[in-house]
């Protein structure tokens, strides 16, 4: 799909948006105790910003994996951004699909607190590159 740059400009946008909400909501869910919840936020906050990072650089796909793959391929290796980033982006993904898919999964507030300081600072980082 070819995007006018109002348009693109505009899509990056509403993405880092969805990125905040869903930012937001993780904290909200760790405090209710909520912490599969607030980890499939976490992850998507971190999905959306890749999006919005694939919109800018006209590479499109649904695919959780392919997008992350791309990541690694053009940022990552290539130096754009340092490796933690790569590391976090897949180990949120793992998170998230254990509690969404696995059965009997138990995630502790430290380790979910710890996935939302390591969400914002991804959030953060891919800002820079918007």
């Amino acid at each position: 799909m070819t995007l006018t740059s109002d348009e693109k400009a505009n899509l990056i946008r509403y993405r880092v948006n969805q990125a905040i909400e869903s930012a937001e909501l993780a904290a909200v869910l760790i405090e209710m105790n909520k912490h599969s919840a607030a980890v499939n936020r976490i992850y998507y906050a971190i999905f959306y910003c890749l999006l919005a990072l694939a919109v800018k650089y006209e590479f499109e796909t649904s695919k959780h994996l392919q997008l992350i793959g791309w990541f690694n391929k053009n940022f990552i290796a290539s130096g754009i951004i340092e490796s933690e980033f790569g590391i976090i982006a897949r180990k949120c993904y793992e998170y998230r699909r254990a509690a969404d898919y696995d059965a009997y999964v138990v995630i502790n507030k430290e380790n979910v607190e710890s996935l939302l300081f390591q969400m914002n600072l991804f959030i953060d980082r891919i800002n820079k590159l918007l």
